[in-house]
């Protein structure tokens, strides 16, 4: 049976004292807010409060998220994050702060992303961050802005950004946003970025790369410093999208590799939820020469003062309003003290296993999409299974639903075939993987004897497979019935 949106379980007359009854208010609305302000109607449904609890507690359990089941989208990090992160965004000393307070009344709030932005440069090598971008390819423009700013001041005319076709999805569109031509190198079979291929491709013309690494095969970019002697030869600059950078922890920094501006995902790699939009910080590292050019203000320090610097010589301004999502902020330091050096270590080290015990024991059931062992995700192609079974990797996706677990991301990198990229994350137990294997070489079955239940499924959620194309091109965001 369908399920009722709220307005429709409305019965007249019935009500939640709480919140429509005028007669149990001490102060009605009228003794605080003059009367011509006053809404003469609200139009909210008439239900009692245990109703009302029930009907949005059910519609919580219609919901999909890594506290009830496993999740393993790849590429997004979805992995389990400690509640007490959220109690510490949401001490009240935070959440009452604003943005307009003089620097004396948040010293404690300015001396905490004084300490972030330390123990990220630690981490990664780099001089400085802006914690202002709100969100990964947020951090991409920013980083790329940078890039721009540093060319023009010298004065060269650098037109190109080369962009391997292992990136992330969102690094040609940022290069195209900041007026740059977006040349991409190929990959060689095994997936890394062809040496022969970049050397042809590197001139004066070109402002630098965007890459990658781990790259979206969740593979290492073992010709990393052959790379950097390309690029740096011809002036160029090396940008690193650390949305992978969780595989890497406390093992190497970026500025050993020769990057020259890094991006991180605090909301992936570094404790915040993520999902579903948002919220997110996407911080922006970068070597000593160009702090000049970083978004303003950062956080420094005088004689144990911490203040608002806006004095960065060639600054490309602010990238959004004020300082950054700092809720964000708090839970990164929260999980970084909480962790420390051994800590981070064995996250790198987990999720690099939790990534390979996958790959070894599927790789006789799925094809793999590199020959080359993985880092902290796993990519296979179900292109034999759409060419012998008809079974794409979109009915195995929705299939897994049945056994109730995420499907991981489909069809991406987009140069694998069929794609299924699976990251299961640090924080999953043994256990859990176990049963993902199994329930993946069940369907592996199913494909074989009776691929009808896969391109039927899913069969026991609350909603059956979706006409997405539709959807897509023909949304339906309201209910057609509202206020009749």
């Amino acid at each position: 049976m369908k399920e009722k949106i709220i307005f429709q379980k409305s019965q007249k007359g019935r009500f939640t004292d709480y919140v429509t009854n005028p007669q149990i208010s001490i102060f009605p609305p009228s003794h605080f807010i003059p009367q011509k302000l006053l809404r003469e109607d609200l139009n909210l449904p008439s239900l009692g409060e245990g109703e009302v609890v029930r009907h949005y507690t059910n519609l919580s359990r219609l919901n999909y998220c890594v506290d009830t089941n496993f999740y393993p989208l790849g590429s997004c990090t979805m992995k389990y994050n400690p509640k007490v992160n959220e109690d510490l965004a949401n001490l009240e000393e935070f959440l009452h702060i604003h943005p307009y307070q003089k620097e004396e009344d948040i010293q404690g709030t300015l001396e905490l992303l004084y300490n972030l932005e330390k123990l990220l440069c630690e981490i990664t090598g780099m001089e400085r961050f802006s914690f202002q971008p709100s969100a990964g390819a947020h951090g991409e423009l920013t980083g790329m802005l940078i890039v721009k700013a540093f060319h023009s001041l010298k004065r060269e005319k650098r037109f190109k950004v080369i962009i391997p076709d292992s990136s992330h999805g969102t690094n040609p569109a940022t290069a195209s946003m900041c007026g740059y031509q977006v040349v991409v190198v190929e990959s060689t079979k095994e997936g890394l970025v062809d040496i022969d291929k970049l050397r042809k491709l590197m001139d004066s013309s070109t402002a630098g790369i965007m890459l990658t690494c781990p790259n979206t095969l969740g593979i290492f970019e073992e010709k990393i410093l052959d790379i950097r002697e390309i690029v740096h030869r011809q002036g160029g600059l090396l940008y690193y999208d650390g949305a992978n950078f969780n595989a890497l922890l406390g093992i190497t920094k970026p500025s050993l590799m020769g990057f020259d501006i890094v991006h991180l995902n605090l909301h992936k790699t570094f404790s915040t939820p993520h999902g579903s939009g948002g919220p997110g910080a996407g911080a922006v590292g970068v070597r000593k020469d160009l702090v000049p050019f970083l978004p303003v203000p950062l956080v420094d320090k005088k004689n144990d003062y911490y203040y608002l610097n806006y004095d960065l010589k060639h600054s490309i301004g602010k990238v959004r309003s004020f300082y950054g999502n700092f809720p964000v902020l708090v839970k990164t330091y929260a999980y970084l003290l909480r962790l420390g050096k051994e800590g981070l270590v064995r996250v790198a080290h987990n999720s690099v296993l939790n990534a390979n015990y996958i790959r070894e024991k599927l790789r006789d059931n799925y094809q793999l999409a590199s020959s080359k062992r993985c880092m902290h995700e796993v990519v296979f192609s179900c292109k034999d299974k759409k060419e012998e079974y008809g079974v794409t990797a979109l009915d195995l996706a929705k299939r897994l639903l049945d056994y109730g677990i995420h499907p991981p991301t489909m069809y991406f990198p987009l140069v694998v075939k069929e794609a299924l990229m699976i990251e299961p994350t640090e924080t999953e137990s043994k256990e859990t993987l176990d049963y993902f294997i199994e329930v993946m070489k069940r369907i592996d079955q199913e494909a074989k004897t009776k691929p009808s239940v896969l391109k039927d499924a899913p069969h026991t959620t609350f909603t059956k497979r979706v006409d997405e194309v539709s959807a897509a091109r023909n949304p339906v965001l309201k209910w057609e019935e509202y206020g009749e």
